[in-house]
């Protein structure tokens, strides 16, 4: 069922997310592989670096003060990963900070 989500969701992304993708598709970001609407569990992360164990979310204004969030980083974080997010504005303002702070983090 993930699985099914996770391709609605690569047809209906924001704008923010399509930015995001355009510059972390096809290894375009120090070489590293992402992959989009990327199921883990009963969770699907917008993206995701498999081999680092890195999420990238890209959150609207429905995000702020997320309690539904805070579960949700738990659970991936309890599963290894480490979950970074980013405020669509963020992303479409600032898009060279963005990438500048996830390659920071893929290169720890």
């Amino acid at each position: 069922m993930p699985s099914i989500l996770a391709r609605t969701l690569r047809r209906a992304q924001t704008p923010a997310e399509q930015k995001l993708w355009n510059l972390l598709r096809s290894r375009q970001l120090g070489n590293y592989k992402f992959c989009r609407q990327f199921p883990i569990g009963t969770y699907i992360a917008d993206f995701a670096c498999f081999h680092h164990r890195l999420i990238v979310e890209a959150d609207g204004g429905q995000h702020a003060e997320s309690q539904s969030d805070a579960v949700r980083t738990a659970a991936l974080e309890k599963r290894g990963w480490q979950v970074i997010r980013f405020w669509n504005h963020e992303i479409m303002e600032n898009a060279d900070g963005v990438l500048a702070a996830i390659l920071s983090e893929l290169e720890r």
